[in-house]
């Protein structure tokens, strides 16, 4: 393909016809994409101005509008971001499958679709990423693992079938371990994505390759998933956003799969965004939200519910004792306290339900799921490294009989039920994404202790949150050392509005990291 111009930020507005105005309100307060559309329909009179600097580091809100209104085009947006994914991903090899080819045919039929007046969905003319564990209509579903390349989906998996329907250009294929199982993302099929603040750190896991290409600029949401963290640590690794949703809240299928997934493995994992900013986590989670039927777990939930009486209290996680915690990070919690509290919240540091058993609960189950289920198929066609990771993860588990297993299943709900009477006192929790500086890129491969500390000591709070099936969002605080530091935000059930007002709180006073990134890597 031959190679494109980047599009100037200085492009002179085009002429267009007024839009009709459509916005959804719920409790008072307008959803992201009714937010979207109005901003995006500008008067008559009213000159459309582009949003500052390079086209590549405009927010996905910024380039809905700037399309929508005629200002500038899909294939310019699209031609930017390919440029972008050029000149930044062959030292980050975040982007895997370069969809380029497809991603500009798809801007001009975009194009001539606003010229005929079609109505627009909400990213209609965006570019965006999509992880490679996931089914992309005739195309291989890897999922990291050699051997799977002959998998080849027969149909969009829902969450690319929604972000697609609502007009996003789809400019290329993330990187994730082998199977989505580390939180590190290397494998012998694409080999090892690093982070663009620092090729010593990781980027995280699972979807590591969203969370480094749309903090490089490529793209400008990225596709993930989480069952153990693997949204929300790659977020805190590369300096961005996300919202890890309630189960069920995005639906989730894989047409190209062999079989179903376990049922509390279905229950724990969630589909997702990666952002540079909490209102584009919004408008993300909208669109991915959509009815599919092909999920018998999705649910109709409002995005946006009534608001807590304020001052809304917030709970400062309490660390548990056995923890091992860096300054940094007790730092960076009181700063985003801070933050909370300057913006009218009411923040007091206060133990939250038993998260050592929550943890535990998650570790037992996932693991003995997968070990009935899927751990001989997936031994034979992985690596050594896949190995070492993987044994030490299920070290810390609990070998279950069938009773024992019975009895884990219900005390997940009795962790539920714990946490959910939290909320009525506290509707958002504040906790730590990890406890210790970033590791390196291939930390879990130095042995199976090593995996055992990232996992029980360093991101306790991000795994314990997939049993309960709770919305976490990540959100970045500040640098220490050159290198992002985040924090979660946990809610109650389908109250990832909640997480996500005291997300942008926070982002309000922390300002936009990624711009830090964007000038050492020019």
């Amino acid at each position: 393909m031959t190679k494109k111009t980047v599009i100037s930020k200085t492009i002179s507005p085009k002429k267009t016809a007024p839009m009709k105005k459509s916005m959804k309100k719920t409790s008072g307060r307008m959803s992201a994409g009714a937010k979207a559309r109005n901003k995006a329909e500008p008067r008559k009179s009213a000159k459309v101005r582009l949003p500052k600097g390079p086209i590549w580091q405009w927010s996905a809100l910024e380039t809905a509008a700037a399309v929508r209104s005629g200002a500038i085009s899909s294939v310019e947006v699209t031609e930017a971001h390919i440029e972008r994914m050029r000149a930044a991903n062959p030292k980050l090899n975040a982007v895997v499958v370069d969809l380029s080819e497809e991603a500009l045919k798809t801007a001009k039929a975009a194009d001539q679709a606003r010229a005929k007046g079609t109505e627009l969905g909400l990213l209609h003319g965006v570019p965006i990423t999509i992880k490679e564990n996931v089914d992309y209509d005739g195309r291989p579903n890897p999922n990291g693992v050699p051997t799977q390349m002959n998998i080849i989906a027969p149909s969009d998996a829902p969450v690319v079938r929604n972000l697609k329907k609502a007009g996003a250009i789809v400019i290329g294929l993330t990187n994730t371990p082998e199977f989505s199982f580390r939180g590190f993302t290397d494998n012998p099929l694409h080999g090892l994505t690093l982070n663009p603040w620092d090729p010593d750190i990781t980027c995280g896991g699972s979807s590591g390759g969203a969370g480094a290409a749309v903090a490089a600029g490529i793209g400008t949401i990225a596709h993930g998933n989480d069952i153990g963290g693997s949204l929300r640590w790659p977020a805190h690794c590369n300096g961005v956003a996300t919202i890890k949703p309630t189960q069920g809240r995005i639906p989730a299928y894989n047409q190209s799969a062999a079989a179903e997934r376990p049922m509390l493995s279905h229950l724990m994992s969630a589909q997702g965004p990666l952002a540079r900013s909490v209102a584009d986590i919004r408008l993300a989670l909208e669109v991915m939200s959509q009815r599919d039927p092909r999920d018998p777990w999705w649910v109709p939930a409002p995005l946006v519910g009534p608001k807590p009486r304020g001052p809304i209290k917030v709970a400062l996680a309490k660390l548990p004792g056995d923890m091992d915690v860096d300054p940094a990070v007790r730092a960076a919690l009181r700063q985003a306290a801070d933050h909370l509290e300057r913006s009218g919240y009411r923040v007091s540091e206060v133990e939250v339900p038993d998260i050592n058993g929550v943890w535990q609960t998650w570790c037992d189950i996932i693991t003995n799921e997968v070990v009935v289920m899927q751990e001989a198929s997936m031994l034979e066609v992985t690596s050594e490294d896949f190995h070492t990771a993987w044994n030490g993860m299920k070290a810390k588990a609990n070998t279950l009989d069938l009773q024992g297993w019975m009895r884990a299943t219900t005390a997940r709900n009795t962790h539920i039920r714990a946490w959910q009477l939290f909320f009525e006192d506290y509707p958002v929790v504040l906790a730590p994404t990890t406890v210790k500086p970033t590791p390196g890129p291939r930390e879990d491969t130095i042995s199976p202790e090593r995996v055992r500390e990232i996992f029980w000591n360093d991101i306790r709070f991000i795994s314990a949150i997939n049993v309960l099936g709770l919305p976490g969002a990540v959100v970045p605080v500040t640098l220490h050392n050159g290198k992002p530091i985040g924090v979660q935000l946990i809610a109650g059930r389908y109250r990832e509005d909640l997480a996500l007002d005291a997300a942008s709180a926070i982002e309000k006073r922390a300002g936009t990291l990624v711009r830090q990134l964007w000038e050492q890597m020019s």
